[in-house]
């Protein structure tokens, strides 16, 4: 046989109000998942071939935004989007006491620009950039060039996602 406690009850009852509460709190905060971000235009164009990784992500990203479609013909397209440069850098931050290189920095910047049917820049020529660092060693060549590959692809995937922000935030006057 269980002892039964007096206050038992109240704990509960505590407890779901406490957690109401909270949810109360948290809907009322604007508190939300990033979702879709809906583009002021219903077609656009990119410019990038649709087998690259960057024009892969950024026909995915668009496709999801949910109110925009990709047209792979320029003239119909209601915009086009236009990736003027795609660069990649790396630079030595940093060196051993011997005058080996000791860290890295990996930069990526691609311009671009939006524009309507007839020409008119709707966003003029814009960048988004990303950087990382990490660390090299000369012992560990092929895991080190794994790990740049793998920091040029989050890079990327990062720029995507600046962009599509910056096309989202983009309206007709």
């Amino acid at each position: 046989m269980t002892p039964s406690f007096p206050f038992q009850p109240l704990a509960r009852r505590s407890l779901l109000v406490l957690l109401a509460v909270s949810l109360a709190a948290l809907a009322g905060c604007g508190f939300r998942l990033r979702g879709p971000q809906p583009m002021d235009f219903s077609t656009v164009h990119v410019n990038v071939s649709q087998y690259s990784q960057l024009g892969i992500a950024l026909r995915r990203q668009i496709a999801l935004s949910g109110s925009t479609k990709i047209e792979e013909d320029a003239a119909r397209a209601e915009t086009q989007l236009q990736i003027i440069a795609n660069e990649r850098g790396r630079d030595i931050l940093s060196l051993t006491v011997s005058g080996t290189v000791r860290e890295y920095e990996l930069t990526q910047t691609i311009r671009f620009r939006l524009i309507d049917r007839e020409g008119k820049e709707l966003i003029p020529t814009a960048a988004v950039s990303a950087r990382r660092e990490y660390t090299f060693s000369d012992e560990l060549i092929l895991g080190k060039e794994q790990e740049e590959a793998l920091l040029y692809n989050d890079m990327e995937s990062d720029l995507v996602r600046q962009l599509m922000r910056r096309l989202a935030a983009w309206r007709r006057s």
